[in-house]
């Protein structure tokens, strides 16, 4: 009886290690280019957001000065540094499929929006796995992330 009890206690526990909260995504995340640096954060409305908080590197080569979000389809915001640029947001905790979803990621790179989702590799909270796409998950790509600790 002692073995089984003990063989019960080893399985809840793992499946309380393994499981994920809503938070967990809350941090900071080097993308797999290792170019940038992107915050996670809670907002006050409950969603989940990332602002780029470093960059491999931060200076324009033509200009020298920090890189500007030039390729904005918002002539206004072309201006707007692309350090500090809140480029994710929106995103909500599934707790069933253990994903973030429903949010959008920009890319700077080419100025454009795309739908996102997130979720955490088996086993590793410093692995995320982010996936932009268009229209429906197929098409798209995904990134993994390495949590950066302070």
């Amino acid at each position: 009886m002692k073995k089984v009890i003990a063989f019960l206690f080893f399985i809840a526990s793992s499946f309380l290690l393994n499981a994920q909260s809503a938070d967990d995504v809350i941090g900071t995340w080097k993308n797999g280019e290792g170019t940038g640096i992107i915050q996670i954060y809670k907002t006050t409305s409950g969603h989940y957001a990332g602002k780029i908080i470093w960059l491999k590197e931060p200076n324009d080569p033509e200009t020298g000065k920090p890189k500007l979000d030039k390729r904005n389809p918002d002539k206004t915001k072309r201006t707007n540094p692309t350090l500090g640029l809140i480029n994710m947001k929106g995103f909500k905790f599934d707790s069933d499929d253990k994903e973030w979803k429903g949010g959008t990621i920009y890319d700077p790179k080419n100025g454009k929006d795309y739908s996102c989702k997130m979720w955490m590799t088996a086993n590793d909270k410093n692995k995320l796995e982010v996936r932009g796409y268009m229209g429906i998950s197929l098409l798209g790509r995904t990134d993994t992330w390495t949590r950066q600790t302070p």
